[in-house]
């Protein structure tokens, strides 16, 4: 099977070490040509807390559109950004909100928004927590966890408190999978 689209060149604009911006010059199966810009990122992870009928949300700043937001705790490596999505989950979960898991069950990957960005996140499932301690890294100053009902949560979720598609994303699969 042959790509519908065939990239003829592709130039970096930007880069740094959370993402890189490429400008592709293509040509359409119709032999049409023209440009495509693609955001490449590594894969990151959500993970969904619940213990005791209560989910763990992180509330940060979130600059590009300058407010904070709750949200299910998620984070890549990007110094290690092929390192095992399940030890990446692991990791987030305590580094953002000191808990620890003692399941973890995987749900599946979805695509974060592959119209423009590569990235793809995997969704985990972490059940009999246990408290340890916050270790966050610099660039989540001011981050702060707190735990809801999920009945709250389900309600920040309808009147939009939590906008956060992957956190929506994945509550919902965890829904529809019966871990819920």
């Amino acid at each position: 099977m042959s790509d519908e689209i065939q990239t003829l060149a592709s130039t970096v604009i930007y880069e740094n070490k959370w993402m890189r911006l490429k400008e592709d010059k293509i040509r359409r199966s119709s032999g049409s040509e023209g440009i495509y810009g693609v955001v490449e990122k590594p894969d990151f992870v959500v993970i969904l807390p619940v213990d005791n009928g209560y989910i763990h949300l992180v509330e940060q700043y979130r600059y590009p559109i300058k407010k904070r937001c709750w949200e299910l705790p998620q984070g890549a490596w990007e110094d290690n950004p092929d390192a095992d999505h399940a030890l990446l989950a692991a990791g987030e979960l305590k580094e953002e909100t000191g808990l620890v898991a003692n399941k973890m069950q995987y749900l599946g990957d979805q695509y974060l928004a592959y119209g423009f960005c590569n990235q793809k996140y995997h969704i985990y499932f972490a059940s009999e927590l246990t408290f340890t301690q916050i270790s966050l890294d610099p660039e989540e100053e001011g981050l702060i966890t707190q735990k809801f009902s999920l009945d709250t949560f389900e309600s920040m979720i309808i009147s939009g408190e939590i906008q956060d598609a992957s956190t929506v994303n994945a509550y919902g699969i965890a829904k529809l999978k019966g871990v819920l």
